[in-house]
């Protein structure tokens, strides 16, 4: 008897353990958004790819930025292993100048905390610097 019991705990550990095993894993296609040089007033909506490459559903738990010029929005949705989801980040290019800001990432991934930067600069039409 002491012997079914000592195998049925060690399957149950075993399995627990494989379940405790899977995770969501983020990959971005690319960690930095170049915005370049774009003119004040300009769209400044930009996206970054991410997928899911581990092997339960990622959740984007949420989406921060280093200032008020820049808007995150994070997938509402799990994402499931394989797929892909999207991060918007909204830019304020009504502001002239260079643009260097970090978006952060929390979620459920092996690596739950993720920064990722944009970059470029705003100009002015009228005089195109």
């Amino acid at each position: 008897m002491k012997k079914v019991v000592a195998i049925s705990i060690f399957l149950i550990v075993g399995l627990a353990s494989v379940q405790a095993q899977k995770t969501a894993k983020m990959e971005f296609k690319s960690e930095t958004i170049d915005y370049g040089d774009i003119k004040k007033g300009s769209d400044g909506l930009r996206v970054f790819e991410v997928k899911n490459v581990g092997d339960a559903p990622l959740i984007i738990e949420d989406v921060k930025s280093s200032c008020g010029c820049t808007v995150p929005t994070k997938p509402e949705e799990p994402i499931l292993p394989g797929e892909t989801g999207k991060i918007e980040v909204k830019y304020d290019t009504n502001r002239v100048g260079p643009i260097r800001k970090t978006v952060t990432v929390y979620s459920n991934s092996s690596e739950p905390v993720k920064a990722l930067k944009i970059k470029g600069t705003v100009i002015d039409r009228e005089s195109g610097s």
